[in-house]
This record gives structure tokens, sequence and C-alpha cells, in this order.
């Protein structure tokens, strides 16, 4: 078989392409369309209908083709179905349909709270973070009770509840341990240990020892010793006591669930009387609790358990909680208790405003306490200073005001707005009213707000602060149009004058999102001009890059037009202030992340081109060996979407100027090379589309300059197929704009490096084989040599031999088939190549169908290879037939017995004969696929009744399908 001679079969394309064209049929217009609407049909009797009814069943006259989908469905439509069961069972459900009605309105009463409501657990983490102290604190511990009393099943019910009475009496005369000297760690640890022994005793059913606990922890909130913490105490200590709520209401709603489960908009009636009376119980318990403070938060606690005992209990509760907080003396005591009270009352009824409206007066009335004598003692024992006393009622005026203020009508806002003018020192409530209140309705009254702040008093409270809640506002809603100007001299005018470098950013950070917002670059010059004055002396910047970091994502948010940011003066000096290298590479990312994002046209700016290629330069030299892939994959992208918006339109050779500075500056991002390398291969083509492929001088000597470009810079990466691949498009570039010489030059590099290509690659930080990989590649290189001309000084089809010289000596893996596929590709590329003309040209470029013109040398030449190749497969198929490799040697013959159908000439009879041999052997163990050797027969049935391939008639009677074993 080896000695068969080649005949390539002669083909012609055009004719072969109008046999492959789908043939044209008319479409009535009451034919299936794909975007004709479905109508599903329902052929079933419907419920209840009257016996010999037509009107119950129908059927399609629609000559449409079956949808697939509908034909599931068997004529029903599943939610028509799901409707007429539901009517049919809405008799059963009657009886409740008033129940459930009140139900619905009952929760929708209870879930007025929205998601535009910030909830508590959104500020516990910040108020933890923020109240901090280095001072020493003390806690008391429960120990439990020694006693141990037993009761016999014969004792009295009075006899349970005087017990129990005195336990918690035990609790408060000393079954108890005080730790001293304790850090704001140790203490959160022994709160949290307080937190797990309140679950443990619950789950352990000793709900005495629980109640004990938590009103040893309730205690702990009359303690104003380390008076900085206190904040952060409330929170840890009401964590304990929400714990305790949920358990208590969980555990009586358990009750009520026994046989069938309470709904959550259960009512009184739901409620069983074993329930009620531990409901009770619970609540006498706490009603014991001598003192005050633990009293009233216990109880606040569990408010939610009022439902299970009368309709308005938590309505008749609430006032009667928020009048006990006025018997608290001390003023920051009362403020979070109120605080606490509010939460609650929000979580279990929002709707009772009046309550939470009573305990903000309530606040206004005993607001005067707070510059109070005694209040001023303890400021002086402790050594803490009125405005950081202050700042230490913020959390809970904020949360009563947020509270009080949501979906409230602003006749209620105006109302207590005009409460707070009232008050002597009321700066401590009016930054609460700012924070709180809407965004709209504090910028309809900017002006008004001013006003008040400049009235306040600066010893107490800075006004700093409270342009900076004023400005939080503004960055929300709108002021009048009027105003907007005054309203930003007036803020800045104070902000200017704050001396210390951290807390004027604070504020100044605030107030760039307004001016941002409102105003022109000459605005925000001015502001980033304050900023770099106030921030540079003694490198203030060093301790405020995020807030400088936040100054410049705010201008970015606003401003988009990047030559209107870069002619800012001072935008690149307020740039350079972010020295930390970390920081300064985040910056510039976010300003390439809006670049890419918004630059909708490609710019020559000169002044945009100067700053980011800056830009890109920092990040680019961020990167050291201990960068990792994704971090350079991060910064490539971004850098390459800059190098993608650059254009100088037809000034081609000023592109070209460009990416050879780009090469230099980014030579340590690989994939930011290739984009490069890819813009000048796009360069090269649009000359020749812009030049009509006309070819003057300096045409070509441009397009020699870009290939030069790619010849020089492809060396430099370090992977071999990004090398290859380049190598193979580089030169198509060359070829397609008549530059021979070097489309020559690049596809013999790409032949050249090929040995180079290990037999593993890292692929996605995996190995992998590089078989598949170099296999395609392979392909797509034959494709491409069909149309290269031969080299005048170089023998006939010399690319071709130097291609298969090199797969002939690479290393393959062990068993691979892959060398013997590159063969079988071979041969439909050289059948091709014999043709008088070819499948595809280059316009302008002669391939060897002009330079030889079909000479019988060369298609001798091409014959003589293509039987070398045949031999090699052939010889390969016998070691495979001794071999356990017969499956193998079924996937190859039929690939050789594929090609040979496809580009042989089988009227010779040694070809015809070999084809036969080759689909015998394809079948003989019965590992080929017998849908595709079906469709392979019905396919050469087709081209036998073509009148020049009848020869295939004979052929297609020695061709069987052999069953497997």
């Amino acid at each position: 078989m080896a000695s068969v001679q080649w005949h390539a079969r002669v083909r012609k394309y055009s004719s072969e392409l109008q046999r492959c064209r789908l043939e044209a049929v008319a479409v009535e217009l009451g034919e299936y369309h794909p975007l004709k609407s479905i109508t599903v049909t329902d052929t079933r009797a419907r419920r209840g209908g009257r016996k010999g009814s037509t009107s119950s069943s129908s059927s399609s006259s629609s000559s449409v083709a079956p949808d697939p989908l509908s034909s599931m469905l068997e004529g029903t439509d599943p939610l028509s179905l799901f409707a007429a069961v539901s009517a049919s069972e809405a008799s059963t459900l009657s009886h409740s349909s008033s129940s459930v009605e009140l139900g619905r309105k009952r929760r929708e009463m209870e879930e007025e709270v929205g998601a535009d409501f910030e909830p508590w657990s959104a500020k516990r983490g910040e108020i933890l973070a923020r109240f901090t102290t280095t001072e020493k604190l003390s806690i008391n511990l429960f120990m439990g009770s020694d006693k141990n009393k037993a009761f016999s099943p014969s004792s009295a019910v009075s006899e349970k509840v005087r017990t129990r009475l005195e336990e918690l009496d035990d609790l408060e005369e000393g079954s108890q341990r005080e730790l001293l000297n304790l850090s704001q760690q140790d203490y959160v640890n022994r709160i949290e240990e307080l937190n797990q022994s309140l679950k443990e005793a619950w789950a352990s059913d000793q709900k005495v020892k629980a109640l004990k606990i938590v009103i040893q922890c309730s205690k702990l909130l009359s303690d104003t010793s380390v008076i900085q913490f206190y904040p952060s105490k409330f929170v840890l200590i009401t964590d304990i006591l929400d714990t305790f709520g949920r358990l208590v209401y969980e555990r009586i709603w358990s009750m009520c669930s026994d046989p069938r489960l309470l709904p959550d908009s259960f009512s009184v009636e739901d409620v069983n009387d074993t329930a009620k009376e531990t409901c009770l119980n619970w609540f006498f318990k706490i009603a014991s609790i001598r003192e005050l403070i633990p009293r009233l938060y216990v109880e606040a606690s569990i408010l939610k358990c009022n439902r299970f005992l009368n309709k308005s209990g938590i309505q008749e509760t609430l006032p009667r909680l928020t009048a006990m907080i006025r018997g608290i003396g001390d003023p920051l005591v009362a403020v979070y208790a109120r605080a606490y009270l509010c939460r609650v009352g929000m979580e279990v009824a929002p709707h009772l405003k009046d309550s939470l409206n009573k305990n903000f007066f309530d606040l206004l009335a005993s607001f005067r306490q707070i510059h109070g004598d005694s209040v001023q003692n303890q400021l002086v024992i402790q050594r803490v200073e009125i405005p950081v006393y202050l700042t230490l009622y913020s959390p809970a005026i904020h949360w009563i005001l947020q509270c009080v203020a949501y979906r409230a009508p602003d006749v209620l806002l105006t109302e207590m707005m005009e409460r707070c003018k009232k008050l002597g020192n009321n700066a401590l409530l009016l930054n609460s009213v700012m924070w709180a209140f809407r965004p709209e309705f504090v910028a309809a009254r900017a002006t008004d707000f001013i006003g008040m702040i400049k009235d306040c008093d600066e010893a107490g409270f800075p006004k700093h602060l409270l342009y900076g809640s004023l400005g939080r506002s503004l960055a929300c809603a709108d002021p009048p149009e009027s105003e907007r100007l005054p309203i930003l001299n007036e803020a800045w005018k104070v902000i200017t004058k704050v001396r210390s470098p951290q807390d004027y950013i604070n504020c100044a950070e605030i107030w760039v999102e307004f001016t941002c917002r409102h105003f022109t670059k000459r605005e925000v010059n001015t502001v980033l001009a304050d900023i770099i004055k106030h921030m540079t002396p003694d490198r203030a910047f060093e301790d405020a890059y995020p807030q400088l970091q936040s100054v410049m994502k705010k201008i970015l948010t606003y401003f988009h037009n990047f030559s209107v940011l870069f002619s800012m003066e001072k935008f690149l000096p307020f740039l350079d202030m972010f020295q930390k290298d970390s920081v300064r590479v985040e910056v510039c990312k976010s300003i390439m992340e809006v670049f890419i994002k918004h630059q909708q046209e490609p710019t020559r700016d000169p002044v945009i081109l100067n700053a980011l290629l800056h830009v890109c330069k920092t990040m680019h030299d961020s990167v050291n060996a201990l960068t990792v892939e994704d971090e350079k994959r991060s910064l490539s992208l971004l850098i390459n979407g800059f190098i993608r918006m650059v254009s100088f339109g037809r000034d081609f050779e000023q592109q070209l100027s460009f990416c050879v500075e780009a090469r230099a500056t980014f030579c340590n991002l690989e994939p930011v090379i290739i984009q490069l390398i890819h813009t000048v291969n796009q360069l090269a083509m649009e000359t020749r589309r812009v030049m009509g492929g006309s070819h003057s001088r300096k045409t070509a000597a441009f397009v020699r300059a870009c290939a030069a470009y790619s010849f020089i810079t492809i060396p430099s990466l370090t992977s071999i197929f990004s090398r290859l691949h380049l190598y193979l498009l580089s030169g198509q570039v060359a070829l397609a704009n008549q530059c021979l010489s070097q489309a020559d030059a690049f596809l013999k590099a790409a032949v050249s490096i090929l040995p180079e290509v290990s037999r593993t690659i890292s692929v996605e930080g995996k190995q992998r084989s590089s078989e598949a990989f170099l296999l395609d590649f392979i392909n797509n290189f034959l494709s491409i040599l069909l149309v290269v001309p031969d080299h005048p000084e170089q023998g006939v089809l010399y690319l071709v031999r130097g291609l298969l010289n090199m797969v002939q000596d690479y290393t393959w893996e062990d068993n691979s088939d892959a060398k013997v596929r590159v063969y079988i590709s071979a041969l439909p590329l050289l059948a091709a190549m014999s043709q008088e003309t070819y499948l595809y040209t280059i316009p302008n470029v002669d391939s060897n169908e002009t330079l030889y013109g079909g000479d019988p040398k060369f298609v001798a030449e091409i014959s003589r290879l293509c039987e070398t190749l045949i031999g090699q497969v052939l010889d390969h198929l016998k070691t495979l037939g001794r071999d356990e490799g017969v499956r193998r040697q079924g996937s190859l013959a039929f690939s050789l017995f594929s090609t040979l159908m496809a580009h042989a000439d089988l009227r010779n009879n040694k070809l015809n004969q070999l084809a036969v041999n080759l689909w015998n052997l394809s079948h003989k163990n019965g590992h080929c696929d017998t849908r595709t050797s079906v469709r392979t027969l019905e396919h050469i049935k087709q081209q036998a009744q073509q009148p020049e391939m009848s020869y295939l008639s004979e052929m297609l009677l020695r061709l069987s399908l052999q069953s497997r074993a």
C-alpha cells in the first residue's frame, strides 16, 4: 500500500459551493412561523360541566406543527389547571377567610418598617469600634445559688412562687462576684461568657438562673465609672437582653403550637391558657425586681410577649415604660434606656408613633441635665472634656430621632426642629436632627440649619461636626439652586479654619461630593487646592489616605470628561499626595476603571495621554517578583483598555510612535506587550484599508516598520504559544500588505521555535498537555501556507517541508498519534495546492498557482510528498495493530479514509482500494461510531449521483457496516 501513487481530485469550488447552498422554499402566510404565538387548548371536560355540554372542550383547527412544550402539557395550561383547582377548593377555605384577612391587616401593620429604615444591626459594629477605652473596667458576675431545694409533687403553687422570689432576692443579697481591673477585651469576653451562660441555662431548663443572669447584666447599665466606654457597653448588654427576649417569646409561642403550628399573625384568641399563664408568670417575676434599671430593661426585652395576653398590651405598656425612664437620674443612662425602648418599640409595634414621640419630647425636657453640676463633677473626676462627653450621646439620640422621623409628616419634623431651636446649647441635638431627618427635609431648609449652626456654642460641640452632618444630607438631596453657592461658601469658611488635619479632612471629604455634584471644575479645583494646603504640612496626608481616597472616588463619580478632569491645575498634585505604594496603585486603578467605563470615543488629547501614561506607568512600576498573577492580570486589563482608546486618526506614524513608547514603559506586563503587537498589526491593516490597497513607497515603508516592530517585540514574550500565534498573525498581516519577505521571516520564525514547545503548559495554574494546543496551531499554520508563494531562492514547498520536518523531529508524548494526525491534516493542503485555481487568495499577492501555473513538475512534487505522508500514516497504523491500540487504529484509519474521500481522485484503482481497506480497518474491531458511519455512507451515495463522481457507486458496494462484536 505504501507504493500507492497520489492523484488529487480536481475540484470545482464554485459548483460545490452552489450545491451546498440551502434550497429556498416559498412560505405561505398561513404556515408556521417561529415567532407565531403558541395556543394551548384545554381538551378535557371542565369540572361541574353539564352532561353533553360541547363548550367544555375544544380543538385546534390550525395546521401549525405541534409544539413540543405544548404536547408535554397534553393540552392543559398548568396555570389554568392550578386556577381551576383553587376555585374548586375555595368553598373549603371560606370559613377562614375572615381570619386570614385580619391576619393580613395585622401583618401589614406590624411590617410598616421597610428597607429604607436602617436597622440597629447596621450601627452596632460602628459603635463598638468608635467607643473604646484603655481604662480598667469591673463587672459583677452571677455565681449561682448554693441552695438546692427539691419540691414534692404535692407542693403548692404559692410555695413555688415564694421560693422563686427568694431565689431572685438571693441574687441581690450577694450571690455574685466582682471582677476588677479588666481590660476592654477581657470585659467583652466576660460579657460573651454571660451570654453563653444564659443560653446554656435556658437549654438546661434553668429559667430562673437565666433570668438572674439577665438582671445582673442589666444592672451594669447603671454603671458609668468608665464613661467613654458606655455606648459599647450598652451594645454588648442589649445583645444579651435581645437573646433573652427571643428565648422567652419562642418558648411561649411553642406552647401554643401544639398540636397545630401557631401562625405569625396569631390573635389572643389563638393562645391557650397554659401559654397565657406562663407569660403572666414571666411578667410577675420581672415586676418583682427591686431596682428600676434592670426591671425596665428586662421588661422591655420581652415586650413582644404582650401579644399573648391581650390586644392592647403593647400599646398600654410602652407609655408606662416611657414614664419609668423619668426616674433615671443620670442623663446618659436615661438616653440609652430611651434608645432601647424605641428600638424594641420599632421592632414590635412601629405603628405606635405616640410612644416614640413621647420619648423624644421627654429627652428634650431633660436635656438641661447634661449641663448640670452633677454631670460636670463626674466629668472632672474622670477627666473627660465636654465635647468628648457629648459625642457619647450621639448613637442614642441618632437612633431615637431616626425612629421618630421615620415616615413622619413634615409638620411633626418642623415642630421638632422648632423645639430644638428653643433649647440652649442645642448643638448635640441639632447634629442628631441632621443625621436622622430625611435628607430632602434638611436640604429644603439648609439655609435655616446653617443659621442654627451659627448660633451654637463652639465650645460645647465643634461646628465643623455640625457642618459635616449637614453635608451628609446635602450629598443625598439637593437644596434650592439659588442657595447652593451661599451654602458652600458658609460651610467652607468654617471648614478651612479647622486646625486639626484629621478633623479637617473628615469634614472636607463630605463636602467634596456637594461641590462636585453642583459646581464646575473651578470650584472643585479650589477645594482640592485647600485640601493640599491643609494636608501637606508635616505629611499629614499619610494619616488620611482613606479620606483622600474617598475624595478621589467622589471626583471620579461626577467628572467623566477626562479633558476637564486633567485640566484642573490641582488634580495631579492631589494625586501626588498618595505616596504609599499600595494606596497609590489603588487610586490609579480607580482612575483607569472610570476612564475605560465612560470614555466613549478614542482620544488623541495630549493632556489625557500624558496624564494616563503617568497613571498606567505607576501601576506598571508596582509589579515585582512578589506580585501575584491575578494582580498582574488586573493591571494589564486596565492598561490594555487605555491602549485601545488611543487613536491618532490617520496619523499612523504618531500611532506607531506611541506604541514604541508604550512598549518601553510597560515591558514587565506580557499581556500589555501582546496588546501592543495586536495594535500595530491593526495599524498596518488600517493603513492598507485607508490607502485603498495601493502600495506607495511611503505606505510600504510604514508597513515594514510595523512588521519590524512586531518582529523585534515577539521574542521578548515568555509564553511560547503567544509567540507562535503572534508570528502567524504578523505573517498574515505582512502577506496581506504584500510584504512577502517580512511574511516569510515571520513564518520561518514560527517554524523554528516549534521545538521549544514543552510537552506540558500551565493553564489557569494547572499543568496540562500542550499537544492539543500545538495541533490547533499547526492546523492554522497549514491553512495560511496555501497562499504563501515559494521563495525564489528556496526549494519547492520549502515552508511545508520545513514544518513537516519539525513535526517529524519533535518529541511527542508516548503513545501519541499527534504526528500522524498532522500528516493527515497536511494532505488537504497539498491537494488544494495541486488545483489550477486555489480556494482562496490574497489580493495583489501571486500564490503558487500563478508562479507555477499548474506545472506538471510542481504537481508531481506534491504527489511525491503526499505519497510519503500516506506511507508514514500506514506504517503507524501497522504498529497500532501489533499493540493494544486498535481503538486508536480505527480512529486514524477512518480519519485518513475521510481525507481520501474528500481530496483524492478515487478513479485511481490503488487509491480506491486503499480507501476501501481503510474503511474495513476502521470497522474491523467495532470501535467506529455507527451513526457517523451511516451518515458517511449517505454522503457518499449523494456524491455518487453527480455525473463526474459516478465511480463512487461501484466503491459504495464494497463499503459495508459491521456490527460490534
